[in-house]
């Protein structure tokens, strides 16, 4: 067949930063790589093109999300790709290095490309003896290479260098060749912001910074430093992945609550997620609720706060969109909520019971003093207010007593302070304003220039 260039439908999730893809083979049949579970965007494009999905391959075994290569096999009857090396206990046809699968025109051949993760494998795409392009997971993405500390720190360096080879490996395909990686701009598996989705190995070869290493060891110390703090839920999904995610028939079920089951879910160890926007949260809370705003992000914050055998009650607010909380939820392996609070906090204020409030102001409306910047590493080291503490959010909760007293605690825009802020109120901490905002206008707002490096 002729491979046109509408033949390849890159389906993005912009709150993990990944792609997966769809490949229209041309006679009603597709190929998905890298599925998620949350597979509402495939769908849709399936339906549009009225497509079946023939082959469904994983490239390595996914830590961000549960793989949806499962449930296209029972959806569609789809054969499942993956490494042989892998360990997967589902039915799949293993591959092995230099393997091919005649996609009925197409070929796909596997490449061994250990670094992210062990068994990990890039899939060249062909046309004849034509390199259309190359599925490459989590070995070379744009601009960089997926981190390689999922396994353990004693094998992190170790891994480096298996990845340092694979880049070597993959930038020896022709100029013209299609990049199209899973991780991108916003995935914790390492992805320069900013970045694009898609490239061609003469473009990474010119721009990579990576690869404009002296040589394997110069390669290992520029990536290692690089590599940054990654979500809790990361050390529980490869396992999950190798023995294949549970189908399901519909988005997993969300209960309605009532107050009384609210408040016996809070008081006996488990989880209030308040999933509206940081502003309603602010101006009235469940006491002991975790803030995390319903947005493409939602899945990243629950799964790296909230533990995942914890019962969640969700509180939502008008308009918000309750399905696409539970798909998000599920595509991390939360698909056991207990449910959401009928009503909302008028239900609950209703039913005789308290509410928290925490300020949330301009930057205009601070004073100069205590600031906590919750932002990653990298966002810190970028901008940030003269004299701030720095205490990335996802570990807040082990140092919550390092906090400032009367600190205004800020991120970016006001999302994950708020989510902080709730950290620190389920700690214990009555005296904390969030800044609805972020360095930049804090900074303008009382006459000081930002700073660059540091911690």
């Amino acid at each position: 067949m002729g491979f046109a260039e509408d033949h390849l439908i890159p389906l993005v999730d912009e709150g993990l930063g990944n792609s997966a893809y769809l490949v229209d083979l041309g006679d009603r049949r597709a190929l998905a790589v890298d599925p998620c579970r949350d597979l509402r965007a495939l769908h849709a494009a399936v339906r549009r093109r009225r497509l079946a999905v023939a082959f469904a391959a994983d490239t390595h075994l996914h830590a961000d999300f549960l793989s949806g290569a499962v449930q296209l096999g029972h959806d569609h009857g789809a054969t499942l790709l993956a490494a042989a090396a892998g360990g997967r206990t589902y039915p799949h046809l293993g591959l092995g290095d230099g393997d091919e699968v005649d996609l009925g025109g197409l070929r796909l051949r596997a490449l061994a490309t250990p670094g992210h993760t062990d068994e990990h494998l890039a899939y060249l795409l062909l046309d004849g003896d034509r390199e259309l392009g190359v599925f490459t997971g989590g070995s070379l993405i744009v601009g960089s290479a997926a981190r390689t500390d999922l396994l353990g720190a004693g094998r992190t360096e170790e891994l480096a260098r298996a990845q340092y080879r694979s880049l070597q490996r993959l930038t020896g395909l022709p100029d013209a060749t299609e990049v199209w990686p899973t991780h991108g701009a916003g995935s914790f598996c390492s992805a320069p912001p900013g970045a694009e989705r898609t490239s061609t190995i003469r473009a990474e070869r010119a721009a990579n910074p990576l690869l404009a290493a002296a040589d394997e060891d110069a390669f290992v110390r520029q990536f290692l430093a690089g590599l940054g703090t990654y979500p809790a839920y990361f050390d529980r999904l490869a396992e999950r992945n190798r023995r294949g995610p549970a189908v399901l028939t519909g988005a997993p079920p969300l209960p309605a609550l009532d107050p009384a089951a609210v408040r016996a879910l809070l008081a006996g160890g488990g989880w209030v997620v308040d999933a509206r926007p940081a502003a309603a949260f602010a101006a009235g809370h469940i006491p002991g609720a975790l803030s995390i705003p319903l947005r493409a992000q939602f899945a990243t914050w629950l799964g790296w706060l909230v533990p995942g055998d914890a019962p969640i009650a969700v509180i939502a607010g008008p308009g918000q969109d309750l399905h696409d909380l539970v798909w998000q939820a599920a595509k991390i392996g939360y698909e056991r909520l207990a449910g959401h609070l009928a009503g909302g906090m008028d239900a609950w204020l209703a039913a005789g019971h308290p509410q928290r409030t925490t300020p949330f102001v301009h930057a205009a409306q601070t004073t100069p003093g205590r600031y906590l910047d919750v932002r990653q590493r990298g966002e810190f080291g970028a901008g940030h207010v003269p004299g701030a503490v720095s205490l990335e959010l996802g570990a807040l909760a082990e140092h919550a007593l390092e906090a400032p007293d009367g600190v205004v605690v800020a991120c970016g825009r006001g999302e994950r302070a708020m989510t902080a802020a709730s950290i620190l109120e389920r700690a214990g901490r009555t005296d904390v304003t969030v800044l609805d905002g972020g360095p930049a206008e804090y900074a303008a707002a009382h006459g000081l220039r930002l700073a660059a490096g540091g911690r």
